[in-house]
């Protein structure tokens, strides 16, 4: 299949496009159209069997794809369905090797890249922009792999120390991470310029190195998000709790918007989603976008919260969504208005048209504490900041329907947010934060207290100027 440019540019076959997602225009490869699919007959079916079903109507077959999905065997489990109520279920999608819900796209998108550097004899240099999240899965999913290096960029002070951590102890010889001064829009702005600067592209050719990214940049994340929102679906249907046909909602803590658009795709391929409800932090730009028609950055400067991967201004993947709504003409026409002037608007029959599908609302921090402790009472279950925020949907958005929280990251990367939550006291650090925990009988999987004993091995901050003469100093 070939995927369209957002803003018109030359369409490019998928699997290039994996591997070399930069467009010439600075747009987005995305699905020129979105084929139709009978997914009530994967009820049975095994996870891997109904993401390489997805991927073959997006024509996306082959042994490099079935090679990357024996990736999920390491995951225990793969994208549970925990019933909270009986109109209610959380989707634990942090259940692979980083406790994110980023393993689900990176860990076989990485086995896909690694496979075509090796079988085409080319050396890839992935760059990586991450909010929190992104960075370790994509380090994980690609350390030791064969002629691949990994330039991960993330905010110095924007993550919570397990996340950073997780980055600054890999130790593959093929990863490198930088923090940044600055916040996550900043790195991933620095990666798009690195993307875009012919000179810059043109010194890694002659180190023999092709540009890709493994950030929602890349189709690949999307299309693999895909595949949970419907394994969701179907097993709701297997637990009996609903009927297939019968419509739902999916509610989505939201940054980037690329948990999101897998939702936006999976309605428009055929599931039962009657509304998917984005959930925002102070940083509440989709919020504003979603109930107004108006994405506008002007005036706003990035606030920290609870919910750090969802600290974030300029959410990448909206622009695929434009581009499923009103086509690439007029995507290209607010993607400039927000290169230039920080803003734009809809029409009020274009944010009819957005309203068909979406519904939003933000959360503050102090709810996203209250939820935690809220969740932990009522179901002795532990939620993250992130999945905290999504319960303000249901308290703000009144819906009969039957509801999906898409659970995006395990609260063992947030102890001392979990611990203020549940003790209403901070803490110093995440260690005194899981020892005041486990005197409650909490505790995290092994791998993260060891992980607060490890020293960190990339501790460089950059100025986003010093990023590319580093990286080439690196290579």
């Amino acid at each position: 299949m070939l995927l369209a440019d957002t803003r018109g540019g030359t369409d490019r076959p998928l699997i290039q496009a994996l591997a070399k997602p930069a467009s010439q225009t600075h747009g987005l490869y995305t699905l020129k159209t979105i084929p139709k699919l009978d997914f009530k007959a994967h009820l049975n079916s095994p996870y891997q069997d109904l993401a390489a079903h997805i991927c073959a109507a997006l024509g996306l077959g082959g042994q490099i794809l079935q090679s990357a999905l024996e990736r999920y065997n390491a995951f225990n489990p793969i994208a549970p369905l925990r019933l909270l109520k009986p109109n209610l279920a959380v989707l634990e999608l942090y259940h692979g090797p980083t406790l994110a819900f980023k393993d689900m796209a990176l860990q076989p998108l990485g086995a896909m890249l690694g496979s075509l550097a090796k079988d085409n004899q080319e050396k890839f240099l992935i760059l990586v922009a991450t909010s929190g999240d992104t960075g370790p899965a994509t380090l994980a999913s690609l350390a030791g792999l064969e002629n691949i290096k990994v330039v991960c960029l993330y905010p110095a002070k924007g993550t919570s120390l397990v996340q950073a951590l997780q980055m600054q102890t890999m130790d593959a010889a093929n990863l490198k991470v930088y923090g940044i001064e600055g916040n996550f829009d900043d790195a991933q702005s620095a990666l798009k310029n690195l993307l875009n600067d012919h000179g810059f592209n043109a010194q890694l050719q002659e180190k023999g190195f092709s540009i890709g990214v493994a950030n929602s940049v890349n189709f690949g994340r999307v299309l693999f998000q895909v595949v949970y929102h419907v394994w969701a679906y179907l097993e709701w249907v297997r637990l009996k709790k609903i009927s297939y046909g019968d419509l739902i909602r999916v509610i989505v803590p939201s940054g980037n918007f690329g948990n999101a658009l897998g939702a936006f795709y999976a309605k428009e391929m055929g599931l039962p989603i009657a509304k998917i409800a984005i959930v925002s932090n102070a940083n509440d730009v989709l919020a504003e976008f979603f109930n107004t028609g108006v994405y506008d950055i002007s005036h706003r400067v990035l606030q920290k919260t609870y919910a750090p991967a969802m600290d974030i201004l300029k959410s990448s993947n909206v622009e695929r969504l434009l581009y499923a709504l009103f086509g690439n003409e007029r995507t290209k026409e607010c993607m400039q208005n927000l290169d230039t002037h920080k803003r734009y608007m809809l029409s009020p029959n274009e944010l009819a048209t957005l309203k068909e599908h979406f519904e939003a609302v933000s959360c503050t921090d102090t709810e996203c504490l209250d939820y935690i402790k809220q969740v932990y009472e009522d179901f002795n279950h532990l939620i993250d900041p992130h999945t905290a925020t999504a319960l303000k949907a249901l308290d703000a958005l009144k819906s009969p329907l039957p509801s999906v929280i898409v659970s995006t990251a395990a609260w063992a990367k947030f102890p001392q947010t979990t611990c203020l939550a549940l003790e209403d006291k901070p803490t110093k650090d995440d260690q005194e934060a899981l020892e005041i925990l486990a005197k409650k009988g909490i505790t995290p999987p092994s791998h993260v207290k060891d992980l607060l004993k490890k020293i960190p091995i990339h501790t460089e901050v950059l100025k986003v100027t010093e990023i590319a003469s580093h990286i080439k100093a690196w290579l």
